[in-house]
């Protein structure tokens, strides 16, 4: 069988892990080999860069953010991803090379392409068979994460415009990609999501 990447996109709150999760599951009855990782992190050495990229505590310089992010990606894509994809698996991976281009890229105004260089070197230009986009407003977002009773990362702390930004950025990909970028309504219950995802990669499955 053909190594698949999955990958999952979108704003904080949007239930990008609740869809990974039904998604290994949903997979695996259907006789696919599936893994599931995050980033940042996924490997030891992503997981500590992972833990100081979003410590509150700490002030990260918007370029230091992205190398961060770009850091831990290279090292989960030499240690976990490409092994797994080489192997035949599917990997679903909560947040890829997307992220860094709507938060840091936009959301940072560093610029998407010159983030987008520093990742395809990061990564060997690694790209998604298929990336999964779950689309909601901001607001609603924020207000699914102040539910959940978290302490808010270093991110999760900014202000609305800078979530407003990622959100744009977030369509705008899409928009340039829309064979491989599928946008799924994220403001439904898990279970319409779940079943919008499984559509959206039915050609890969049956494949």
């Amino acid at each position: 069988m053909t190594g698949r990447l999955i990958t999952i996109e979108g704003l904080d709150g949007a239930g990008k892990t609740t869809l990974a999760r039904g998604l290994l599951d949903a997979l695996g009855t259907r006789g696919i080999d599936a893994e599931l990782l995050r980033e940042p992190g996924g490997v030891a050495a992503a997981e500590h860069i992972r833990t100081l990229v979003k410590d509150p505590r700490l002030h990260v310089g918007a370029r230091a953010e992205a190398l961060l992010y770009a850091a831990a990606r290279a090292q989960l894509v030499e240690e976990a991803l490409a092994p797994a994809l080489a192997a035949g698996r599917w990997v679903l991976l909560d947040r890829f090379v997307d992220s860094s281009l709507a938060y840091q890229g936009a959301g940072r105004a560093l610029g998407i392409e010159q983030v987008r260089a520093i990742n395809a070197f990061a990564t060997g230009d690694l790209t998604p068979d298929r990336t999964l986009l779950l689309r909601i407003d901001p607001a609603l977002g924020r207000a699914r994460q102040d539910g959940r009773g978290e302490t808010p990362d270093r991110l999760e702390r900014e202000a609305d415009d800078f979530f407003e930004r990622i959100a744009a950025a977030y369509e705008g990909l899409a928009a340039a990609e829309p064979q491989r970028i599928r946008t799924l309504d994220a403001s439904a219950d898990a279970p319409a999501v779940l079943a919008q995802a499984l559509a959206a990669l039915k050609d890969l499955v049956d494949g």
